[in-house]
């Protein structure tokens, strides 16, 4: 008889079914654990995670469609909508009909989201410091979380 068979504390080895075999289960967590790490570096911004994304994708570029935005987040556009909503009410975000094409919302930042963008620039140091990991197994592990979307994306499609 094999030896893990014999061994209760190796079923794990042999079930695929094991809670802490999963993929999508060290992906849910690891997420919700980051993020909480973020949740008090960015209270001093008056964000949350998902609207500190929104505010990174626009101090990369802007204007930005609403779809564009959607797009680049890779959330749905009713979700991104009630972010939007909150960041214009904050007076970070503004959106306006696009001169170019009527039908698109472009979305641009406010003087106040523009300024926010000195203070974020400590966000991305503390949160490295809070993990207590190395830049290079930080970069490594983004590296392969990139490389797990675009599988997905493919095996999704």
């Amino acid at each position: 008889m094999p030896e893990a068979a014999c061994n209760p504390s190796r079923i794990e080895d042999l079930d695929p079914l094991a809670l802490e075999r999963q993929v999508c289960f060290a992906l849910a967590v690891a997420s919700r654990t980051v993020i909480s790490v973020y949740r008090p570096v960015l209270e001093p911004l008056g964000l949350t995670h998902p609207q500190y994304l929104v505010m990174l994708a626009l101090w990369g570029e802007q204007p930005l469609s609403v779809t564009d935005l959607s797009r680049l987040l890779d959330v749905d556009a009713g979700t991104l909508s009630r972010l939007l909503k909150r960041l214009e009410a904050a007076d970070l975000i503004v959106r306006r009909r696009d001169p170019a094409d009527e039908r698109s919302l472009a979305v641009t930042l406010t003087s106040k989201g523009t300024s926010l963008r000195q203070q974020a620039l400590k966000v991305p140091i503390e949160v490295v410091q809070r993990l207590g990991m190395s830049l290079d197994d930080l970069h490594a592990m983004h590296a392969q979380l990139t490389g797990v979307i675009a599988a997905a994306k493919l095996a999704a499609s």
